[in-house]
């Protein structure tokens, strides 16, 4: 049969054993069934979705098992992880179906951010139930009842316990840092999210998980939960995406290739490829919009939903009467080849 995904992880729990987060190094999507076979024969995995915790004792047999079916990668794993004590886990999920444990939730979340699955290419259901409220701290995970605690033995040794935030997911750069990407605030990308080779965020941009670019862009606003970005896109300063968390529904919200969102633009459709926002200019599939031709003729209104993934369309406010108008787009975006050839 085939498997969907497999990990071997190391994280931190709670003082009541609860699993806080997990890393695992080097995912992998579609793992070979030799491979699954060899580590089941060393820890009794029986099929289906599992998350089975293991010991330091159990690492020279996972070794050996991924010897056997020449898994040189992740025997690399296990070399770096002998002699630990912290808490490690052997994730497999035979399918892709709803995840049932912490565990599970970040072994998907980190097939994303590895660029193994692209947003929307794994089941998330449930994922929120499963993911505990985090203390993220200068020393890592921490579990809100123990958070006191832990402060009061920090001050005892003349230190300050320094608690970056308090949320369920962490900063995807502390998980993975994905092949040619720069990034200026990198506590504004949530793991979970897709960074395309190429992308640039800067300080202000900020990207969530199950969303992300495709490829070549400029970040500079907000790219929402679920939201896609494709190739050679910018997200101008400020500029703002609908995600699927903050009224989108169920409607992918996306952008095309080769598009622009001016600064402090906002979008709430999904937009076709060479398609440009004006700055300043929230359009969601409400919005009642006048098409224009060639020669800026009125021949229509429509709501802006009926021009979802259309190419080659400028979006604008008519500064006189306050009116959103839409036209063919004259003008390719091109990005600024200077800001991205040396990522």
């Amino acid at each position: 049969m085939s498997y969907f995904a497999f990990g071997l992880g190391i994280g931190t729990q709670s003082s009541n054993g609860d699993w806080l987060e997990i890393y695992y190094n080097k995912p992998l999507l579609n793992p070979s069934d030799a491979l699954i076979q060899a580590v089941s024969d060393k820890l009794g995995y029986e099929g289906g979705d599992a998350a089975i915790e293991i010991c330091e004792e159990q690492l020279k047999d996972l070794e050996a098992a991924y010897l056997s079916v020449d898994a040189e990668d992740q025997a690399e794993i296990v070399e770096v992880l002998k002699g630990t004590q912290q808490p490690m886990v052997v994730t497999i999920l035979a399918t892709d179906s709803a995840p049932a444990t912490t565990a599970e939730v970040y072994l998907k979340l980190a097939l994303l951010s590895h660029r193994l699955v692209k947003p929307h290419g794994t089941d998330l259901s449930g994922m929120f139930g499963l993911l505990p409220n985090v203390a993220w701290t200068s020393e890592g995970a921490i579990a809100l009842e123990d958070l006191p605690r832990r402060q009061l033995a920090a001050r005892a040794q003349g230190r300050v316990l320094n608690v970056q935030s308090v949320d369920k997911f962490p900063q995807m750069t502390n998980y993975v840092v994905p092949e040619g990407i720069r990034v200026g605030d990198a506590s504004r990308i949530r793991l979970g999210a897709h960074v395309g080779e190429g992308t640039t965020v800067m300080h202000e941009g900020f990207i969530n998980f199950n969303a992300g670019t495709m490829g070549v862009s400029m970040v500079e606003g907000r790219i929402s939960a679920g939201v896609v970005v494709g190739n050679g896109s910018d997200i101008g300063g400020g500029a703002s995406t609908m995600g699927t968390l903050s009224g989108g529904n169920n409607v992918v919200i996306s952008v095309g290739e080769n598009c622009l969102l001016g600064a402090n633009a906002g979008l709430g459709l999904p937009l076709g490829d060479r398609c440009t926002l004006e700055a300043g200019l929230y359009v969601t599939a409400g919005s009642k919009v006048t098409l224009l031709d060639d020669q800026n003729n009125e021949v229509g209104v429509v709501k802006a939903a009926e021009l979802a993934g259309k190419p080659d369309l400028l979006f604008r406010r008519n500064s006189q009467n306050g009116r959103i108008e839409v036209k063919t787009n004259q003008s390719a975006i091109e990005l600024n080849a200077e800001l991205h050839k040396h990522n």
